[in-house]
């Protein structure tokens, strides 16, 4: 029955939408797959969800790679219904678990590596999330650095205060955040912070082979609109020598980091990822996009609707907005 609802949302709702025969693209935006359900990271979707939004796209649109995808669009050629599923960041999880179900679909997709981070690494944003996760409670005290008391003593309270720590210093200055950091990563531990969590070189190429794009994140996944021109410069051009190096194969297209337009990067920044030779570039705009849209800002938009059917629709209801 399920299965029968889904068909028939499938092939009316278009039509009621205005957006039969339409070429637009649908970008989809993830970061990690978890193994199970983790409380840390409630939005983050299982390898069983994964699942079945992949069926969904496979059985219900086209799913195609980013560069397949824009040069069909280029040529008025997209099928109807295009889709494209992108990474952030170069979480491991990203080869070990998404890559296998991929597969098992037939879906292309791009990965969008942050390069210091191989091979060990942690970003700032995982290095708190970890920590109040093994933090002792029931208090941390940070009003030290300026953020004040916080109460660990249930779940949801460590996910809050991660989540409100995380949104109060992502725009501060990068040496600012990390003397921050280091002082969460030295609160008192129930154990081991992880140091497994971002791929390794070999990864990195396991997806290259493996189905994956592999796409240029910056080297230290900074917010460009804190950079001056000559660091955003670094940091958009090196992350693309670091994984042409790597894979031995030209690097074509770039993730902002954060990707806000004219908040996280701004003009400038979406120029100098053109002049760096990039093909295209994706925000974290809301919409489709179309023929029309700036390809060095494409937009990107993932429902986290928990059953299949809403999943369809909203993701139906999205080709509505062009950007």
């Amino acid at each position: 029955m399920n299965h029968l609802l889904q068909s028939a949302v499938s092939s009316f709702l278009p039509s009621l939408l205005g957006t039969k025969n339409t070429q637009r693209l649908s970008i989809l935006i993830y970061h990690r797959i978890m193994s199970e359900f983790d409380f840390m990271r409630p939005a983050e979707p299982t390898v069983s969800q994964f699942k079945w939004q992949m069926e969904i796209l496979s059985k219900y649109f086209t799913p195609l790679s980013l560069s397949e995808a824009l040069m069909l669009m280029k040529y008025s050629e997209l099928p109807e219904r295009a889709v494209c599923v992108t990474f952030d960041d170069g979480y491991a999880d990203n080869e070990e678990l998404a890559l296998p179900v991929l597969q098992q679909f037939g879906i292309p997709a791009t990965v969008f590596v942050a390069t210091d981070y191989l091979n060990g690494g942690r970003m700032w944003n995982d290095s708190i999330i970890e920590a109040i996760r093994l933090a002792k409670g029931p208090i941390i005290d940070l009003s030290g650095v300026g953020l004040g008391l916080y109460d660990i003593t249930s779940t949801s309270g460590r996910v809050n205060v991660a989540a409100s720590i995380i949104k109060e210093v992502k725009h501060w200055t990068p040496d600012k955040r990390a003397e921050v950091v280091v002082i969460i990563e030295g609160l008192d531990l129930d154990g081991e912070l992880p140091n497994h969590l971002m791929m390794t070189s070999a990864q990195v190429r396991s997806c290259s082979d493996g189905g994956f794009d592999v796409g240029a994140h910056t080297l230290s996944h900074p917010i460009l609109a804190t950079q001056n021109l000559a660091n955003a410069k670094r940091e958009i051009m090196g992350s693309k020598e670091v994984l042409e190096s790597l894979l031995g194969k030209p690097v074509t297209h770039f993730a902002y980091p954060n990707g806000r337009p004219d908040i996280d990067y701004k003009v400038e920044h979406r120029d100098l990822v053109e002049i760096a030779g990039y093909d295209c570039a994706v925000s974290t705009q809301w919409g489709v996009a179309s023929r029309s849209s700036d390809r060095w800002q494409l937009p990107r938009f993932t429902p986290w609707d928990k059953t299949p059917l809403r999943f369809l629709i909203r993701l139906l209801m999205n080709i509505r907005n062009p950007f």
